[in-house]
């Protein structure tokens, strides 16, 4: 396969490096120091079964529109921050029209695909999760990832509503699981995202409040039941839009994270560097669905506007 990577931070750049040691042609898009070093001295990366250092084809948007056509790949993957997709997408909206290439997003948040199907359609737009997986850039060209690192991926918003991607789905999951990439196809992706959302809305907004942990607060007596609250909420706003997960999604959830190797959470390393926080990305959609189920999610708003008010004050 050739695959473009938009977005190659730390789980981006885990990915593609399992896909080039595997033999496929990856491009990789980014930008400013690490975009640099990647262009200048190879990508290298660090996992507990995994090391990959290899010269990398890297460019950045620019670039990435002058040189190449869409048509040039078989599969674009978005691992970029929720908070640059809408923007992203409109900068590439006339590249990507040229060609029919499926856009698969590896992203936090729920609301990553609607934005990608308003610009090339549903019938070129794939739903997927990076599943057990902790990656981030420990210095440019560097990354350092953990976990099982598995995708789980469907048409957007199911198969039912869009169905003829399935034989290409199948033909990706075999090239991920050749490539020791952990894969299974979803019939419901809504579902899946909205289940991860359980433990992105449970976790990452509080990490950053606190500068805790997953494990620290997990096992803390108070947090770990603040985690729990906004896991339930985050339950009840899927529930209003009629997804299919129940309080148990939300006890798994728990225990998945409270079970998973101690990390940093995505949200927390993006504010020890200063860097925008996905924060509404990840709690809006809860607030929002809780306020018209006429059960407002009053933890999840609570700890996203103490991590609003943190941020402004620099606290």
């Amino acid at each position: 396969m050739k695959v473009l990577i938009l977005g190659a931070g730390g789980i981006g750049c885990y990915y593609a490096a399992r896909l080039m040691d595997a033999g496929h042609h990856v491009v990789l898009v980014a930008r400013g120091a690490h975009l640099r070093a990647m262009q200048t001295q190879g990508l290298k990366v660090i996992h507990p079964q995994f090391e990959f250092a290899a010269p990398v084809s890297a460019c950045d948007m620019p670039a990435l529109m002058s040189d190449y056509r869409c048509a040039d790949f078989d599969l674009i993957i978005l691992a970029a921050k929720a908070t640059v997709t809408a923007s992203m997408m409109a900068e590439l909206a006339n590249w990507l029209a040229a060609a029919s290439t499926p856009l698969l997003s590896l992203q936090n948040g729920v609301g990553n695909e609607p934005l990608i199907a308003d610009v090339v359609g549903s019938g070129r737009t794939l739903g997927g999760l990076a599943v057990r997986i902790g990656g981030h850039i420990v210095a440019p060209g560097q990354v350092e990832a953990t976990g099982v690192a598995q995708i789980e991926m469907g048409a957007w918003p199911d198969s039912r509503r869009n169905p003829d991607w399935q034989a290409h789905l199948l033909r990706w999951q075999a090239a991920f699981v050749a490539a020791a990439i952990p894969c299974t196809l979803s019939d419901d992706i809504q579902q899946a995202l909205w289940r991860k959302l359980v433990i992105n809305n449970g976790v990452n907004p509080l990490s950053a409040l606190t500068w805790l942990t997953t494990r620290s607060m997990t096992q803390d007596p108070v947090l770990k039941e603040i985690v729990r609250e906004m896991m339930a909420e985050t339950v009840r706003a899927a529930q209003q839009l009629d997804v299919g997960l129940t309080a148990q999604d939300a006890a798994d959830m728990f225990r998945l994270i409270s079970e998973f190797d101690d990390i940093k959470t995505s949200m927390l390393v993006d504010r020890e560097k200063g860097r925008p926080l996905e924060v509404d990305e990840i709690c809006l959609p809860v607030i929002e669905h809780c306020r018209q189920a006429g059960q407002p999610a009053q933890t999840t708003e609570r700890i996203h506007r103490l991590l609003l008010t943190s941020l402004v004050h620099g606290v």
